[in-house]
């Protein structure tokens, strides 16, 4: 038999992927190289931090297109928060470098960052459990954190408003930290209770 073309299994899992809600993550994801370049390439902060904080006021479009589309898949539910994920490590660790955020609190949010996508990438990919969906708090975490990391560079920068952006920066991130932190704490029974179902055999049909 001669194939002509993709099966139904095939195509629809290649419809998933490439839905809108997973090419507009993958857009942000894209946007990192131009925000590395505006910090390190031509050293203008404020152009880097307008850009990062579009990127975080954006990061709820994906899943509004995946649920008005009715777009969902398990691919996006994976791709859209490891994409986050990417996105704020490596920023956190670029405005470090660049000396525009406090070190301690730029060491916490990273260490909570890294621990919790740990968990997860053990948990689905060498333990089989199910991916975990994202909570609302996780995502207001997230939220308030990728507002507050710009404002830390627009604070570094020679705005003349730039102490108000280093006030703001606090403002937002010490209750985004706090908030994340307690989100990580709050994803282990979940991550458990799927493992535990990952390891529960299937009924048998008779």
């Amino acid at each position: 038999m001669t194939a002509t073309g993709p099966t139904e299994t095939e195509e629809g899992v290649f419809d998933r992927v490439w839905t809108l809600p997973n090419l507009f993550t993958l857009l942000r994801l894209l946007c990192l190289p131009l925000f590395l370049y505006l910090l390190f390439g031509v050293e203008n902060r404020v152009a880097a931090a307008i850009l990062l904080g579009g990127l975080g006021a954006t990061d709820w479009v994906d899943g509004y297109l995946a649920r008005r589309l009715d777009q969902a898949s398990e691919f996006g539910r994976i791709f859209d928060p490891t994409v986050d994920r990417i996105l704020f490590i490596v920023a956190l660790t670029a405005i470090v470098i660049d000396g525009s955020i406090p070190v301690w609190f730029a060491v916490a949010v990273l260490a909570r960052e890294i621990l919790v996508g740990a968990m997860m990438v053990v948990a689905t990919v060498f333990l089989g459990a199910e991916p975990v969906a994202v909570t609302w708090w996780g995502k207001t975490a997230t939220f308030l954190l990728m507002l507050a990391v710009p404002s830390f560079l627009l604070g570094a920068s020679d705005l003349e408003w730039a102490g108000l952006f280093q006030f703001l920066g606090y403002a937002l991130g010490i209750p985004g930290l706090l908030l994340s932190v307690w989100t990580g704490f709050a994803y282990i029974p979940m991550v458990r209770a799927g493992l535990a179902e990952a390891r529960t055999p299937a009924s048998t049909v008779t």
